[in-house]
Formats: structure tokens, C-alpha cells, sequence
């Protein structure tokens, strides 16, 4: 039989040297065949390298404590497996226990006998030999192997930090406990000190006992020790709130007591009755429709039988206020006035003519058809060329509140829908949230950033926008906070995005599309004179008559320090300028100054941007294609040139799986027109290929550089020179077939902005021609491919014969 408690436990296990020293002197294992004296417990198991307090009661366990000692040999300790059982039956024994020293025998007044006793080796009980006076037996001594492999160092490490945890979780553990487990000398010993103090029942204390294996037993530890850790977390969290809790409710309710103190002295009303007088006025003002009003009264009869102090008065009181604040009552309808609209519309942006006829024709149809469900606009562009300040137009145009609405980044459905209210914190969803800022159930709202919504672990907010931009279900659009219908109707819903691919189909099918191109060296300058400079002016406290760029100096700022779709770097580069000319005037050194393109030097530093075109193709191997990036078009680089080899191909420069397919389909449609070509086989079997596209950091893809590789790869083989005013796109078939691909006038304004006087499309994109910008075409020569042959005859210096096309 054996009683401890924690405390008494630890002191015991940790006893100091001199303690440890008492051990009598000749104690030691037993021979193979000396029997062991065999001390039965009850309902307690010993561990190897473990210090523990036994309390024997039974004759049979003094009898063999006594003789241990007077002979001074080790005990083994071992369990019975019926503890009901009061007599010392061998065969009511388990087979496994453990040699133990005796460390100290105390006897008590009361005439108790307790032992302290050092675990030393497991052993297996082969039979017993003697049991009386007291049980003894013949063993067999497990070794413990040291085993130190990388899983069972793994198994270590994780085991060593859960008991760790659960010593730190456990109230009143001594530190000398948590020594001994983190200075366990290896994994074995460390399972067996973990299995002793775990809080585990015997039986499973007694299996791990019996489980020699080091790699299992750590596994039965490391499982038992998991679930115990689940419980001691559990524990601890709910302590701490429920300390967190009493406080917060105790510092809460001695305030309102002192608040109603302070109100009874200085002769006040009632002034919660007074709030709720206040709350019936406005929801009468609201002109909520009925089924609203009735959910807002509801909650105002609960706010009123509620205690100030409840948590869940302040809940109620934030949703009436939700209730109350948001505009159900339709603004009467405005006059659309379609001149104004297009003075407004003149005035803000250049150019865009197209864009703005569509704008036009949409206002026409809102004002004809006010009740209408008009369609949902979606400007898709790159950054800069002006998608949100077109919605801030159409809104002063039909003389509306404007509110923006950013979805970049938005991953939780419950960013549109709101949460419910059974959540701590809950609030409306964006939606909600920006009519009630702009304060008008027919405001325009700009859904800026639609294609920059990604689905998370907490729904898809792409499937909630569903719902609001569908003109047949978002008059009765439900938040999840609300838990009310409200009528999005009337609301004139404006969507930008960069890149129509990121949105689904379905969303893509409730909006139409309007693309906007970035703007050409031409527009950006009117641009620059109309709105940017104008704009920097003010921001930087000059007037137009202390500050003057002159237009070559706007052109180099255009064309040597930015490279862009838009103009927001454009104007960046413009407020630099203007910052510097405002600390000249500011310290008086100046009065007025006009800056000028040789000015630009000193204040911006070299050009960042060169035209490179003449430069990269001057030699064979080079041509220049014509990419497509969110933020507008680009010309791209195809460089290839040829070494020694064995027939190998090299691509490098980042590219993605499509465009190092469209390389191979290149290199196999070149070679089955070597012939023609006047190219021998040899220069496929006996040279390596290499394939590079410039900027390799920036990551590559598409199949539009198929005729641009094409045309590169031919050039290297027959060492002729790609036309430096050329640049070209389209992807290829192993037929030769030059197909279509898209961005084809973000792809044509990039080559006018770089200095291409000629471009090479596909036919098949003869249907994109019209959407061209008029300053494009003016600058460009057009060809349009239908095979390869096309394009090669149009791409080098000189024409191929005849026989080689």
C-alpha cells in the first residue's frame, strides 16, 4: 500500500547527496539465479531512475523490507493486479516491475513502515520461488538499449517539450522537477520520469512499464501526456477568463453604482428613461419600412426591460443605432442633365472617347428609365490611367454621393455580409457600412479593386458579390448583421479592376466591361498640362506664375523617368520638380523659375529609361516582342545565340510553362523547315541552343511571344539581322499557323511609347484595330501575319529569296 502527495513527492525524488548516500553499502543487482525479494504493491508502480516513497503495511511487505535491509539487497516492486485482494497471491502479481534500492527505512510512533526506494532496471518475473514470510523470485534483468536514432531524437524533443508544458501548466510544481526533465540524459530515462508523475491510472502506468521498447514507450507517453496537456490548457483558459470576467463585471458595476449615486444627488431624472424616449423619436423619423420598424420597436422593449449593467445592453443599443442611422427613406429623384454630364465628364479626363460615349449613353438610359435595371460598369485597366476618378465623374454628373469601396485583399464573406450578432464585436458588412457613410440609399458606389477579392478559410466573398451586383436579387440584399432586408436597387455600382481572369464567370457575367488602354506619349503630355501640373501646384503651395515646365521638359519626364500605363508616376516626377523649385522660392533665392529639359539632371538625376531597341537587335539573334503586364503593355527581348553542343535546349529569364512550350514548338516548327531554309541538320545536332529573355527577375508567361521566338531562332541559324524598328506578337502551331492572342492595343500603345515604327499581329486580330488609340496608328506601320513565311519576310533586314521562305 503506498500514500503521497506532490509536494512530499518532489522533495523525496529530489532529494539532496546526502540523502542519496544512504543507500546501504553492499546493495547491488541480484545473480541470475539469487531470487529477488519481491515487495507487493497496490494500485502503484515504480519507474527505473526515479526516487519514491513507499508506506508498507502488510506482513509480507515488512517482512521483505525488513530482510531487504538486513541483508542489505535490493527489493523488486512489484504491482498486484487485483488491489482488492488483501493476501499476497503470486499469481495476483504482474510480471514486470522493477529493482529498487533501498534509499531510507523510517519507522513511525503510530507503527507505520515507509521506505524511500531509487528504481534501478526493470526485470520479468521467470517464477516464483518462495511466499512466505514474504514473496521472493527468480528474474530476468531487462537491459535498456540507447538507442539514437533521427526519429527517436525527434520523438525525444517533442516529448521533453509536452512534459515541459505541463509542468509549467501545473500549479505548485517545484523546479527541480523541471530540471530533471529538460537534463534527461536520454530518451528511455526521460519517458520513465514522465510516466511517474504523469496523472495516469496504474494500468496505464503499468504499461509503460512493460513496454521496452524505447521508441513505443515514448509514443504511450507522448499520448497520455497529450491528452492530459488538452485538460490542463482547458483549465487554464477558463481560470483566466473567468478572472478576466469577475473583474471587468466588478470595476463595470461599482461604476454604474457610483453613476446612479452621483445622479440621485444632484436631483436627476431617470435618464434611461430618457434614452429610450429619444430612440422611439427617431425610429419614428427613420421611415424604416414595416417589417423594420417592427424588428427596431422589438428591440427597444428589450433595451428597456434590459439593466444597464448586462453585457448585452450595449449589443442592442449599437444595433437600434444601426437600425436608426441607415437611409431607408428613398432621396427624391435628380434630374440628370446629359450636357452637363459631358462638360463634367471634358472637363475631368482627356481623351477617352470612347469610354466616355459609353458613360454618356448609360446616364441617357438612367434618366429615360430611372426604375430600370441599368447594367453594372466594370473599368478594367492598368494603374493610373484614371478607373476611380471616371466613378467620382459619373457621380458628380448625376449629382450623387460618391463612396469607394476597396475589396483588395478582402478574403472573409463576412466582410460583405456582415457577421451576426451572436459575435463579440459584430458590425455590417463594407456594403452596409459605406451607405450609411455616404448617408443615401442611391449613392454611386465604386467597388474599387473587384479583381483583388481571394477566397479564405471563411467563405468566398467573390460568391456574396453574387448577390449585390445582381439587379434581380439586390432589392432585398440580407446583411448578416442586419438580419433585415434592405434594397440595393437603386444604387449605381461602378467596379475597376486591373485583369479580368482573376474574376469568376459568373461575376463576370453581371458586369460589362470596359477596358481602358494606357495613354500614349501624346495623351500623357495633355494630361500632365490639363490636371497634373495644375494639381502638384497647389499641393505644393506655388502658383502658376512662380513655376513654369515647359513642354520639352514634361516629354523628357514622360519619356526618361517613367514607363507606365497611367500617369500616377508621371505625376510623382512632376511634384519632385515642383518641390524643388518650392525650397528656391521659399528661402527667397528665387521668385519665379522656369524649368527646362536641361533642368531635369539636377533635380531627378540621370534618365532612368533608354530606348534600347536600336541597341538590343543590331545583332542576329534578337527580336522584340510585344507583351501584356496587369499594369499595361510592354516590349520584351528574345535573345538566342548558339554553342558547341549536342542538340541541347537552354532557356533561362524566368519564363513559365506556357512560353517554354511555346519555345519548343518554335524550335520543332523551325526544324521541319530547315531545308527551305537553307539551314543544315548539323546545326541542330551539333550546336546547343540558348534561349534568354532579359529582366530575369520579373517571372514570364503567355504563348504571344511564339512568333517573336520563332523569328529569333531563325535569325541566329541563318545569321541575319531582325529590323530594328520592328516588334511583333502572336502565338504559333506546328503548322505554321500564326493564331490570335489578346491585349493587343495595350501591346501596340507600349511599342508607339518605346519607338517601334512597325509591328507585326496577327490577322486573326483584325478585329482589334478600331480599338487602337488614333495617336497609336498614327505613328505605326501595320502587317498582319497568317503564317510564319509572313513574318519572316517582313522581320529581317532584307527579304528572304524565294527558295528560303
Amino acid at each position: 500500500m503506498h500514500r503521497f502527495d506532490g509536494a512530499r513527492l518532489a522533495r523525496a525524488v529530489f532529494a539532496d547527496d546526502s540523502a542519496l548516500a544512504q543507500v546501504p553499502a553492499g546493495a547491488s543487482a541480484p545473480a541470475a539465479d539469487e531470487p529477488l525479494i519481491v515487495v507487493p504493491v497496490r494500485r502503484f508502480v515504480m519507474f527505473p531512475g526515479v526516487v519514491l516513497p513507499i508506506t508498507v503495511q502488510r506482513p509480507a511487505s515488512i517482512a521483505a523490507a525488513q530482510e531487504a535491509v538486513r541483508a542489505q539487497k535490493p527489493i523488486g516492486v512489484l504491482m498486484q493486479r487485483d488491489s482488492g485482494k488483501e493476501e499476497v497471491d503470486p499469481l495476483n502479481m504482474h510480471r514486470f516491475g522493477v529493482v529498487a534500492n533501498i534509499v531510507r527505512y523510517v519507522t513511525t510512533p503510530d507503527g507505520g513502515h515507509h521506505l524511500i526506494c531509487q528504481g534501478e532496471q526493470r526485470f520479468f518475473v521467470e517464477e516464483f520461488t518462495r511466499a512466505e514470510p514474504y514473496l521472493a523470485a527468480r528474474v530476468r534483468l531487462i537491459e535498456e538499449l540507447d538507442e539514437r536514432t533521427p526519429d527517436i531524437e525527434a520523438r525525444f524533443d517533442h516529448l521533453k517539450a509536452q512534459a515541459t508544458e505541463a509542468l509549467q501548466l501545473t500549479p505548485q510544481t517545484p523546479p527541480e522537477l523541471l530540471a530533471a526533465v529538460a537534463g534527461a540524459p536520454n530518451p528511455g530515462a526521460l519517458a520513465d520520469l514522465v510516466g511517474a508523475y504523469i496523472e495516469a491510472s496504474p494500468e496505464q502506468k503499468q504499461d509503460i512499464l512493460e513496454t521496452v521498447d524505447v521508441k513505443a514507450r515514448m509514443e504511450l507517453v507522448s499520448a497520455i501526456l497529450a491528452q492530459r496537456l488538452e485538460v490542463l490548457r482547458l483549465r487554464e483558459e477558463i481560470s483566466r477568463q473567468t478572472r478576466a470576467s469577475l473583474d471587468e463585471r466588478q470595476r463595470e458595476m461599482l461604476l454604474r453604482e457610483q453613476m446612479a449615486s452621483i445622479q440621485r444627488q444632484l436631483g436627476e431624472g431617470d435618464g434611461k428613461a430618457q434614452e429610450i424616449a429619444e430612440l422611439s423619436e427617431q425610429i419614428e423619423k427613420a421611415q424604416m419600412p414595416r417589417e423594420v420598424e417592427e424588428a427596431a420597436r422589438k428591440e427597444l422593449k428589450r433595451l428597456e426591460r434590459m439593466p444597464d449593467a448586462s453585457a448585452e445592453y450595449g449589443m442592442i443599443r449599437t444595433y437600434v443605432d444601426w437600425l436608426i442611422e441607415l437611409p431607408w427613406a428613398l432621396p427624391q429623384e435628380r434630374e440628370i442633365d446629359i450636357a452637363e454630364a459631358r462638360r463634367i465628364l471634358d472637363d475631368d479626363h482627356f481623351g477617352l472617347e470612347k469610354i466616355k460615349r459609353r458613360i454618356i449613353e448609360y446616364l441617357a438610359v438612367r434618366k429615360l428609365a430611372p426604375q430600370g435595371k441599368a447594367p453594372i460598369l466594370c473599368f478594367l485597366g492598368p494603374p493610373g490611367v484614371g478607373k476611380t476618378s471616371l466613378g467620382q465623374s459619373i457621380a458628380k454628373a448625376m449629382g450623387r454621393k460618391f463612396v469607394r469601396v476597396s475589396l483588395g485583399g478582402v478574403h472573409d464573406e463576412a466582410e460583405i455580409r456582415g457577421h451576426r450578432r451572436t459575435y463579440v464585436g459584430a458590425l455590417p458588412g463594407d456594403i452596409i457600412q459605406a451607405i450609411r457613410k455616404a448617408g443615401a440609399r442611391d449613392c454611386v458606389m465604386m467597388l474599387d479593386e473587384i479583381d483583388k477579392i481571394g477566397a479564405g478559410a471563411h467563405g468566398d466573398p467573390f460568391s456574396a458579390m453574387l448577390e449585390v451586383l445582381d439587379p434581380e436579387q439586390n432589392s432585398t440584399f440580407r446583411d448578416n448583421y442586419l438580419a433585415l432586408p434592405f434594397d440595393l436597387s437603386r444604387i449605381v455600382f461602378i467596379a475597376t479592376a486591373n485583369q479580368i481572369e482573376t474574376i469568376p464567370g459568373p461575376l463576370r457575367d453581371r458586369m460589362e466591361i470596359i477596358s481602358l488602354a494606357g495613354y500614349t506619349d501624346e495623351e500623357k503630355l495633355e494630361i500632365a498640362r490639363r490636371y497634373l501640373l495644375r494639381r502638384q501646384l497647389e499641393a505644393n503651395g506655388l502658383s502658376p506664375e512662380q513655376t513654369q515646365i515647359d513642354d520639352d521638359a514634361l516629354n523628357e519626364i514622360i519619356r526618361g523617368y517613367t514607363r507606365e500605363a497611367g500617369v500616377r508616376n508621371l505625376e510623382r516626377e512632376i511634384g519632385r520638380v515642383l518641390r524643388h523649385v518650392a525650397v528656391r522660392v521659399a528661402d527667397g533665392s528665387a521668385r519665379d523659375v522656369r524649368v527646362t529639359r536641361a533642368d531635369l539632371p539636377e533635380i531627378l538625376g540621370a534618365p532612368r529609361f533608354e530606348d534600347e531597341v536600336a541597341m538590343r537587335v543590331s545583332t542576329p539573334g534578337v527580336a522584340t516582342g510585344l507583351a501584356w503586364t496587369p499594369v499595361g503593355g510592354d516590349i520584351l527581348f528574345i535573345e538566342a545565340t548558339k554553342t558547341p553542343g549536342h542538340g541541347k535546349l537552354i532557356l533561362t529569364g524566368q519564363l513559365g510553362e506556357v512560353m517554354r512550350e511555346s519555345v519548343q514548338a518554335a524550335l520543332s516548327l523551325l526544324k521541319s523547315r530547315a531545308e527551305s531554309l537553307g539551314i543544315e541538320q548539323a546545326a541542330f545536332d551539333k550546336s546547343d541552343i540558348h534561349v534568354h529573355v532579359p529582366a530575369g527577375a520579373t517571372p514570364k508567361d503567355g504563348p504571344s511571344a511564339g512568333v517573336a521566338m520563332f523569328v529569333a531562332l531563325t535569325s541566329i541559324l541563318t545569321a541575319r539581322t531582325v529590323r530594328n524598328d520592328t516588334a511583333m506578337t502572336g502565338e504559333i502551331s506546328l503548322r505554321g499557323l500564326v493564331l490570335p492572342v489578346g491585349g493587343i492595343k495595350e501591346k501596340v500603345v507600349a511599342a508607339a511609347r518605346a519607338g517601334i515604327k512597325r509591328v507585326l499581329l496577327p490577322a486573326r486580330n483584325r478585329r482589334d484595330y478600331d480599338d487602337i488609340p488614333e495617336q497609336a496608328r498614327e505613328k505605326l506601320e501595320f502587317f498582319w501575319l497568317e503564317t510564319v513565311d509572313d513574318a519572316l519576310r517582313l522581320a529581317f533586314e532584307l527579304a528572304p529569296s524565294a527558295e528560303t521562305v
